[in-house]
């Protein structure tokens, strides 16, 4: 593997204004002889600067002071993006930002918590699926054992769900807010987190002018809600943190979430977090002593939802994209950025380190003598050095010049792969969270990229991680592989099985104790057990049927159900796919896993939400009960109970229920119909399914359904959209806050 070079000077691309009256470039194609063509060119000279006393090559996390510090880190790392902007207009706002930069401790208010009463509700139910126990996700549907809250466009709905034969809609309300998409929520006895994406409404004074002028940014709105009287909610806290809403998990009575905001270049401050549009702290800012572009604050909220404490830090570095939450940890990760000019700096490096060393020794000799020219510039030099290897080329015989292409083209092929490996990688941060406390751990880097977050997960002081590595190779096209890493506490690499399926890419992943069940797809689908026990992961088993599984789903210790689709290779050898596909794999012998029986639904036309959102899957270990959302041609579905469907799209929508069981595999229980018979169609697109005790309950955009889990027969039926009745508005009440000092 090579190393790239670690030095804190970095080589930065400047282009610097030269006429020249006519530079002579050429290029050089395996396929053809070499044509010279003469066209107009600016300098380039390659400058090596330092960059500054913030950046030192450390990795080490480093804490941003002030405001002042803000600006002058960010000067330093936008050598590292190329970026020419002048930063005067950053100076003069440093004054008047710097005030903001004060944090505010967070402050822990002991708060009375809420008795929760289940108010005769249901003795059992079942709420969100998650990835972790005990780590909540957030959701637009969250049910107790009594009471269903929906949360759609910018509307909350309350339902009396239990019994569910007397089930109503006891309260439709709109929020008076700008968001109309609030698609994420978390219920923890009486009370509700409501997150939405907003924007500040602030004034600035544009460079050189006089007039403040609006100036709107993203913010996320976390509104805890008091629902103990179901018909009327009042809002107790109403947060907003710089930054678009990512993602968020639930952990005891401590709501974790994360916002990401883009850096404003000309007019950089610190994310700042407001209570009923009072600022009340900014929170302590962090970056990483390392060659990358900063883009983005990456900001982690601790609230607790019964009492008034909260904390908050923010991390300077890339667009966070996928995580993943323990009980004990926060992990942020996105695709590393390497710096603008790093390719063109390796293409040059490219050439002397591969192609010189592989011409005529006569020709290296002249070359490098034409290259320690200090009186030629890098132009003046390159026409030497091309006219140099033209002659050469010319003088050699139509043989020995392929043979000497065709060493470079492997050369330069094996040099691409490997920088491509090295600079195609996942950067994880590890932040420790209990309760209100967050303080950052460790950063870590994989090679390769993320499915999503069951790609990860932590066991003990291990975190593993599955990621798919494609990099594209000039004549070869692009090369594909799978790897498996085993990290340590503080994210270092410790263990990997890589070489995973070539040509393919990993379409799902499910960590399971000591076990990763790992599946690629390119025209089969390999389902691979993979041992965990030890540092040094190794396959176990392989299996390779028709189609591909999305999710992955426990069943017991020796079954894993999977969601996906059917497919088949056609004459041509094109993949063709076809319906929605439900498997349940056999691993009691991890040796040799089986397919112990499959249910294909529909054809092509067929879709289902639970292929790729974990929250629209259902399964009830106690019942041995599954329950899936499908939409598809109504011509083309096959144990569908009613006709009912949308005339104008010939679309039906529902649930598809099984009994499974170990022996037989699955067997249809019925369906559950959620399209309309008028020409209406609302889709599947957020479908949910739940219990209460001994009644199913399945959600869609048009309706909340009950049906008995023995027979599905329908109990009751509340219609969510378009009900033809007015609106109320819930009037937020006004609070009293201490200002700020």
């Amino acid at each position: 593997m090579i190393k790239l070079s670690s030095k804190i000077i970095i080589p930065i691309a400047v282009a610097i204004s030269v006429i020249v009256t006519a530079g002579i470039m050429y290029a050089i194609g395996f396929e053809q002889e070499p044509q010279i063509v003469e066209v107009p060119t600016p300098e380039i000279v390659y400058v090596d600067k330092s960059a500054s006393e913030f950046f030192e090559g450390t990795n080490d996390i480093k804490q941003i002071s002030s405001q002042e510090e803000l600006v002058s880190i960010l000067e330093a790392s936008s050598l590292f993006g190329g970026g020419f902007y002048d930063t005067r207009s950053i100076r003069t706002m440093v004054v008047a930002e710097s005030a903001m930069f004060d944090s505010v401790e967070s402050v822990a208010v002991s708060a009375p918590q809420a008795e929760f009463k289940s108010d005769d509700g249901g003795s059992d139910y079942s709420t969100t699926n998650v990835q972790v126990e005990n780590v909540d996700e957030p959701d637009y549907l969250k049910n107790d054992s009594k009471y269903v809250y929906i949360v759609s466009r910018n509307t909350l709905s309350i339902i009396d769900a239990y019994p569910a034969e007397d089930a109503r809609l006891i309260l439709k309300i709109a929020l008076d807010i700008e968001s109309q998409y609030i698609q994420n929520m978390f219920l923890n006895k009486d009370r509700l987190v409501i997150f939405y994406n907003g924007q500040s409404d602030e004034e600035i004074i544009p460079q050189f002018d006089f007039i403040p002028r609006p100036s709107y940014n993203p913010v996320t709105h976390a509104l805890i809600v008091d629902v103990s009287d179901k018909e009327n909610p009042t809002i107790l806290k109403d947060y907003s943190i710089d930054g678009h809403f990512r993602d968020a998990r639930m952990i005891g009575d401590y709501a974790y979430f994360v916002t990401n905001n883009h850096i404003n270049h000309q007019n950089p401050r610190l994310p700042i977090i407001m209570e009923d549009s009072v600022r009340i702290m900014t929170p302590d800012a962090f970056y990483f002593d390392n060659v990358e572009e900063f883009s983005n604050f990456n900001t982690l909220t601790a609230i607790d939802i019964f009492g008034d404490t909260i904390n908050s830090e923010t991390f300077l570095m890339g667009y966070s994209g996928t995580f993943y939450v323990s009980e004990n940890n926060f992990y942020l990760t996105y695709q590393q950025n390497m710096p603008f000019g790093y390719y063109e700096n390796s293409s040059r490096d490219r050439f002397y380190d591969v192609i010189v060393p592989l011409l005529p020794n006569d020709i290296q000799d002249e070359i490098k003598s034409i290259q320690n020219d200090s009186s030629l510039n890098s132009s003046e030099q390159w026409v030497k050095i091309s006219e140099l290897m033209q002659n050469s080329y010319n003088e050699m015989s139509k043989t020995d010049k392929e043979e000497l292409f065709e060493k470079i083209r492997e050369a330069l092929n094996e040099y691409d792969a490997k920088i491509q490996e090295e600079n195609r990688k996942t950067i994880i941060h590890k932040i420790s969270i209990d309760e209100d406390k967050i303080e950052y751990v460790a950063k870590g880097t994989v090679p390769g990229r993320l499915l999503n977050q069951f790609s990860m997960d932590e066991s003990g002081d291990r975190f593993r991680v599955a990621t798919t590595i494609e990099y594209y190779i000039q004549h070869e096209g692009t090369i594909r592989s799978n790897a498996v890493y085993v990290l340590d506490e503080q994210l270092n690499i410790v263990g990997e099985l890589e070489d995973i399926a070539p040509d393919e890419s990993i379409f799902s992943s499910r960590f399971m104790g000591d076990r990763l069940y790992l599946v690629t797809f390119e025209q089969i689908d390999p389902f691979f057990v993979i041992d965990l026990s030890k540092d040094t992961p190794k396959i176990l088993g392989e299996l390779k049927i028709p189609g591909f599984s999305n999710y992955l789903h426990p069943f017991d210790e020796d079954h894993v159900i999977g969601i996906g689709r059917d497919t088949k290779v056609d004459e041509n050898d094109r993949v063709q796919q076809l319906g929605v596909k439900v498997a349940l794999f056999n691993v009691a012998d991890v040796s040799n896993p089986k397919v112990l029986d499959d249910f294909v639904i529909g054809d092509r036309s067929s879709h289902s939400e639970a292929q790729y959102n974990h929250k629209a899957f259902f399964f009830d270990k106690s019942r041995n009960v599954l329950s899936i959302p499908i939409s598809g041609d109504s011509d083309r579905l096959e144990h569908i109970t009613s006709k009912m469907f949308a005339p104008e799209y010939n679309r039906w929508s529902g649930f598809y229920v099984f009994d499974v069981d170990s022996t037989n595999g699955f067997s249809i229980k019925g369906t559950i119909t959620h399209s309309d018979s008028d020409s209406r169609y609302y889709g599947m697109g957020d479908a949910r399914t739940f219990y209460i005790d001994d009644v199913l309950y399945t959600a869609s955009q048009g309706y909340l359904k009950m049906n008995s889990f023995e027979n599905l027969e329908e109990i009751n039926t509340i219609k969510l959209e378009n009900t033809g009745k007015f609106i109320d508005y819930l009037e937020e009440p006004m609070m009293e806050v201490e200002p700020v000092r």
